[in-house]
């Protein structure tokens, strides 16, 4: 406890400087982690609605033997309503399957039923692709 001002002054430098540095570190810390596992964005061939790109470095097997990967859809035409929009997809390679697990961070189809593309180019060719990589 500081007892005077020459006291209170004389520890005030050692006491910015350790302010300082703790900044300087929780600033490199945050740095570092925001850059550590940058998107590697790979594009699937375009349709008349958009274009989808998977991120290939979010790729992980699950325990069930499918593949979750992180996905976005980019509409052709943008506006207030139509923003890109990110999903967070488990792949069965296998059944050529698919189920949203998250969209736009909102975890609002948590472990959906698997679904078929049905002819759906973009969901297709993320598929195709994944699977390739992961095999």
């Amino acid at each position: 406890m500081i007892h005077n001002k020459k006291d209170f002054l004389s520890s005030f430098p050692v006491n910015i400087l350790s302010l300082l540095i703790s900044i300087s570190f929780i600033l490199c810390i945050s740095i570092n982690e925001s850059q550590a596992k940058p998107h590697e964005w790979i594009g699937v061939p375009k349709s008349e609605y958009g274009e989808q790109l998977w991120d290939k470095k979010s790729i992980k097997r699950n325990e069930d033997g499918s593949v979750r990967v992180i996905s976005k859809f980019i509409p052709k035409n943008k506006s207030e309503i139509t923003q890109d929009i990110l999903y967070t997809m488990d792949i069965n390679c296998f059944e050529k399957s698919f189920r949203d697990v998250d969209v736009n961070s909102s975890q609002e189809n948590n472990l959906a039923d698997w679904r078929f593309p049905n002819e759906d180019k973009l969901i297709l060719g993320v598929i195709g692709q994944v699977c390739d990589v992961e095999k």
